[in-house]
């Protein structure tokens, strides 16, 4: 047998040799190399920090958080988010859209519609829909070709832009670069019709790396009439350059789905039956394409260049018999036949171009880090609603009178972001920035039930935002960070556009302005125990809502800034592990938040008056949420349980306790939700999964929205099971 030692001697001995020592080392050649095998447990779930230096971006001194997905054996065919972001303290998901279609999520008690509060990306490439005019993200990527989300809190909007909740960068797999081709494929079938299937190919032939994916689900739903049909595709181009540090990628990403809504219940209708449907004619359908082409440069060992230039096209359409869950959707007597449909299109054209500069220097004995940045986009939003439809039952956008709003909103903005990071020595930094952007919207077109004249509107955006963020590192790893920066919501779409003849927008509508600011302890590299512990503070000023105001004698809601907001909290997270040996290892996690979301100052309508806000609580901002798991991991089993809490929340400003008899408005009731996922992994080619969902039949819901998809309850799936089989080659 040849020793470790001997081995390396020979390595050395033809390195340095140049061949002289040939024959010594030819001798040695014919001794048996004896057989290594190391074994050692998978990463499954656990988080650590984003590196600090992320897409030529300083990221030193906030809360970063990296969340691995390749070994979740969670559901992620219907992108169960209680588990995808089980150690994420503080994030709320709002189940919204039916289960697997669309991710909504907020941090730090915002609103997690469409998690629009977040500056969303792909491998970070821009996929909300309108910056400025509708941030939604109506792009769904399927997670199983997820590898890692990344997530930045607020406090690092100066990077990337000006979003109260921060940004959140799903990063797609990538292929296997030591084969010309590599294949898998992800299948899952559960409860309520699901089936979902998901399909790559990958690989890397000479200086070309291609990746390329197709995926499909199909699922009858939870709830009466809630079927939906999903699909997504991708496929990504990478050269590198020979010799050289430059790289030249494009990417294509399309994701639609088609959701039959099956409406909202009032409190009445969810006690008697939770999964029941009050309508059965709507639906809702985005199909949004996002092309991208990212050029990276390293002219020099310390400077980094990167180009990206991508685009947001697509529409959002829905046909609906809207209204509370009140109104029948029921054959009219007098003409025998249906109600006609009410008809909104929405088409999306939005082109980014972001150039990144990260520069490392010296400046004397200190070692600092320079990041410049600029953003340019261009937005065409067109919006046709209150479109009269058909007295049909499927997908069908026929309008053969027309739409009663007809308006378009185009936007522009360049920004220009400057932050340094100066290291006092090797463990203290401190980054001071600042983020200045220029624009505007311009809202043009037609609204049946108000005067031409009233729709022309020029928002501009004139914004300067600054921040100041600092981290010390301690000899074990450890690290305290913390900071502040300004941020703003800037006034969209919808605050623009009144929403029925009874309605108007105050012309001193303002943006809303405030900032993030957080300091935190963590250490995420020993062994046996990683933790985390953070306060921070969400202030959001001139908040948009609506009032009563008597205009030319007559008594109209008016959308206005109502006030401000200050969200205060905690957030903490701790993995332990309790036993590690060879063949076993068990472990337990806890992430929660504690928050009080409160109004403090401001007046909003009730009836015909206006209301004081000051001391209300924030709408759906709960107070508690807490997910605790255990996990085993022997041979190739992995078993996660885990338990989450979520504490009450009010649905409206005026914390109104009673439900309305429509559900629109009321007390969002705690609930507690287990899940069970199981992982069994026969080979690195062969892997199954199972997973019980919600194991005690928990019957909730997160929020009782006002807008989309209807005021009421919309409640949150029950039990249900999944089996998931995995193959790689």
């Amino acid at each position: 047998m040849i020793n470790i030692k001997t081995f390396i001697a020979y390595i050395g001995v033809v390195f340095f040799s140049g061949g002289i020592l040939k024959a010594e080392a030819d001798t040695l050649l014919l001794m048996e190399l004896q057989e290594i095998s190391v074994e050692a447990f998978r990463e499954v779930g656990k988080t650590k920090p984003v590196s600090e230096y992320t897409g030529n971006m300083i990221l030193g001194g906030r809360k970063l958080e990296e969340i691995p997905l390749s070994n979740l054996p969670a559901n992620l065919g219907e992108k169960v988010g209680r588990q995808v972001f089980s150690k994420i303290p503080g994030a709320f998901i709002y189940d919204m859209d039916g289960s697997g279609n669309q991710v909504n999520i907020s941090l730090r008690g915002l609103d997690a519609h469409r998690s629009w509060e977040l500056n969303v990306r792909q491998n970070g490439i821009i996929t909300n829909t309108d910056m400025y005019g509708y941030p939604a993200s109506h792009y769904s990527v399927p997670m199983e070709a997820v590898d890692r989300i990344e997530i930045v809190r607020g406090t690092a909007a100066l990077q990337y832009g000006q979003q109260f909740g921060g940004m959140l960068n799903y990063i797609l797999k990538t292929p296997d670069t030591t084969r010309a081709i590599s294949y898998e494929s992800i299948n899952t079938a559960g409860s309520h019709g699901l089936l979902s299937t998901y399909h790559s190919i990958g690989g890397k032939v000479g200086q070309l790396t291609y990746q390329a994916f197709y995926h499909k689900r199909v699922s009858d739903g939870y709830r009466d009439n809630a079927r939906s049909e999903a699909e997504a595709q991708h496929i990504s181009l990478n050269y590198q350059f020979p010799n050289r540090d430059l790289s030249i990628g494009a990417e294509l990403s399309r994701s639609t789905y088609l959701y039959q809504i099956p409406g909202p219940l009032n409190d009445e209708m969810f006690e008697e039956k939770p999964r029941m449907a009050t309508r059965f004619r709507n639906f809702y359908s985005p199909d949004i394409l996002i092309p991208a082409l990212n050029i990276n440069w390293s002219p020099t060992e310390n400077t980094h260049l990167q180009l990206t230039a991508s685009g947001v096209f697509g529409d959002r359409s829905s046909v609906v018999f809207a209204g509370n869950s009140l109104r029948e959707d029921v054959i009219d007597p007098e003409t025998n036949d249906f109600s006609p449909r009410d008809v909104a299109v929405h088409d999306y054209y939005s082109r980014t171009a972001e150039l990144r500069l990260l520069q490392h220097y010296r400046l004397g004995a200190f070692k600092n880090d320079l990041s410049v940045s600029v953003r340019y986009f261009n937005n065409k939003n067109i919006r046709r609603q209150r479109g009269v439809g058909t007295t049909g039952f499927d997908y069908d956008l026929s309008v053969p009178g027309g739409f009663g709003r007809d308006l378009r909103l185009d936007s522009e903005s360049i920004g220009l972001a400057v932050e340094n990071q100066f290291w006092v020595n090797d463990q203290l930094s401190f980054s001071p920035g600042i983020r200045i952007e220029h624009g505007s919207s311009d809202l043009s077109g037609r609204i049946d039930y108000i005067d031409e004249d009233e729709v022309p509107l020029d928002i501009p955006y004139e914004f300067i935002t600054v921040g100041f963020h600092g981290q010390y590192y301690l000899a074990n790893g450890a690290r305290f960070y913390g900071g502040v920066s300004q941020a703003n919501r800037p006034v969209l779409f919808q605050d623009l556009v009144p929403g029925d003849p009874f309605s108007r927008i105050s012309r001193d509508l303002e943006h809303s302005f405030g900032y993030n600011a957080e300091v935190g302890f963590e250490n995420h590299t020993g062994k046996n125990i990683q933790y985390s512990l953070t306060l921070f503070r969400t202030y959001i000023g001139d908040r948009i809502g609506n009032l009563v105001e008597t205009i030319g004698g007559d008594d109209f809601l008016v959308k206005s800034n109502i006030g401000n907001s200050r969200t205060d909290g905690i957030e903490t997270y701790i993995n332990l592990n309790l036993l590690e040996s060879e063949y076993l290892r068990l472990s337990i996690f806890n992430s929660t938040s504690l928050m009080r979301g409160r109004y403090t100052s401001g007046e909003i309508t009730s009836g015909d008056e206006n209301i004081a806000l000051r001391g209300n609580r924030i709408e759906s901002v709960p107070t508690w949420i807490s997910r605790s798991g255990g996990m085993l991991e022997m041979a190739g089993l992995t078993a996660i349980l885990q338990h989450q809490y979520v504490s009450e929340t009010f649905a409206d400003p005026l914390n109104t306790e009673e439900p309305n008899p429509s559900g629109a408005v009321g007390l969002v009731p705690s609930y507690n939700v287990w899940d069970l996922s199981l992982s069994l992994r026969l080979s690195s080619q062969l892997e199954f999964r199972f997973n019980v969902n919600n194991i005690f039949d928990e019957q909730y819901f997160t929020k009782r929205p006002t807008m989309y998809p209807g005021p009421g309850i919309w409640p949150s799936d029950g039990r249900s099971l999944s089996a998931t089989g995995i193959i790689r080659l």
